[in-house]
């Protein structure tokens, strides 16, 4: 089988295809696989690290704001809507893929869309309950559409193949150890506290987290792991005006990215977070505790949504962006600490949410794609 795969902009569209092909790996070790990013995206260096073929088109999303700057943006970004699409044409002749998979990210755009138009069958998958522009538009024609959640379905186009798989969680997430993670990262018996604002970073959550450092550096109670995304450069410096000196507190991780969420979400007690559809996800798949802190700057404010989903049952706490400050989230993170049996709930009924078979669902509807096309 030679399945190529298509989506990025965001670790949210790159996860759920190295979920996918690592699955499928596992159950076709002779499968052949290729991953069609975008030049300069962080896919271009995920993909290569995840050990998969990697291949790249010259795209950009367009502007929503109106301004003379995002105009010409966009101008620039329809030029590059025709050479990603001949750049596709050529990628998609020389692999020849039986199938292809997109994940969402404006990248998928014009691969998976050449590719239909090839012959070549696709599937889609939608990861949020609000599905994104791009994937809602390829519905239309896609073998199948495979969405997280039933709520996306009625925002499909009419005559869209819908099928409810849940997001697919990474293999070396649902088989992290608790205690060889806590080893790998050098972590005692101490509270652990997983922090990150997605894989861009947020200055939202950036500063408060220094505030919960310093407050944390005090006592050392807690060990904090925390990443600043691509963003936050500055965060470091934002900490030695604090005065907190990382040297002298072994026990803050403080990085760019976290290449190791699998090990972190083990050894976590409780993560700090974005309402992205696949980092609840995997919170769930592996039942941790969570403080969530929704972006309200997406569409149809669809991370608010995501949250509820959990506050509702009770696995997971919620602190909107508008009641977020330094101090508000170290009374959240105290208060949760306060009673170990607090963290165990959350974790528990998260875990009582979890999907642990969209791998399995994902793959069967594959092997389906390809024998209505006579390929399996």
């Amino acid at each position: 089988m030679r399945i190529l795969f298509a989506g990025g902009g965001t670790a949210g569209h790159i996860n759920p295809a190295l979920a996918i092909a690592g699955y499928l790996k596992e159950r076709q070790p002779d499968a052949q696989i290729l991953y069609v990013g975008a030049k300069g995206g962080m896919e271009e260096r995920l993909v290569p690290q995840a050990g998969y073929a990697f291949k790249s088109v010259t795209i950009s999303g367009f502007q929503r704001k109106i301004s003379w700057t995002n105009f010409k943006k966009n101008c620039k970004t329809l030029v590059r809507i025709v050479t990603a699409t001949q750049e596709s044409k050529k990628i998609i002749r020389e692999f020849k893929p039986d199938v292809c998979v997109g994940t969402g990210g404006y990248v998928s755009g014009p691969v998976i869309r050449e590719a239909m138009k090839m012959g070549v069958p696709a599937l889609i998958h939608e990861q949020n309950a609000y599905p994104g522009v791009t994937n809602k538009a390829l519905s239309r024609n896609a073998a199948r559409t495979m969405l997280a959640m039933a709520d996306a379905e009625k925002y499909m186009e009419k005559g869209a193949h819908c099928v409810i798989t849940g997001n697919p969680v990474r293999l070396s997430v649902l088989r992290a150890d608790r205690t060889s993670a806590r080893q790998r990262l050098g972590l005692d018996n101490r509270p652990v506290i997983l922090s990150f604002g997605g894989s861009l970073g947020a200055r939202k959550i950036n500063e408060p987290v220094a505030d919960l450092l310093a407050h944390t550096a005090k006592t050392d109670r807690f060990q904090h792991i925390h990443a600043y995304g691509q963003w936050g450069k500055w965060f470091p410096d934002l900490l030695r005006e604090k005065g907190i000196d990382l040297a002298a507190h072994p026990n803050m991780d403080i990085r760019e990215y976290i290449n190791d969420m699998p090990d972190c979400l083990a050894a976590a007690d409780l993560v700090i977070c974005r309402a992205g559809a696949i980092t609840l996800s995997e919170l769930q798949a592996v039942g941790r505790a969570s403080l969530i802190i929704p972006s309200p700057n997406v569409a149809e404010n669809h991370q608010y949504h995501n949250a509820m989903s959990m506050v509702k049952r009770n696995a997971a706490w919620i602190l909107e962006e508008k009641d977020l400050t330094g101090q508000t989230l170290i009374k959240k993170v105290e208060q949760l600490f306060q009673k170990p049996e607090t963290i165990e709930h959350l974790a528990e009924n998260a875990k009582k949410m979890a999907i642990v078979d969209a791998n399995e669902r994902i793959y069967k509807l594959i092997l389906e794609v390809l024998r209505e096309n006579h390929k399996a």
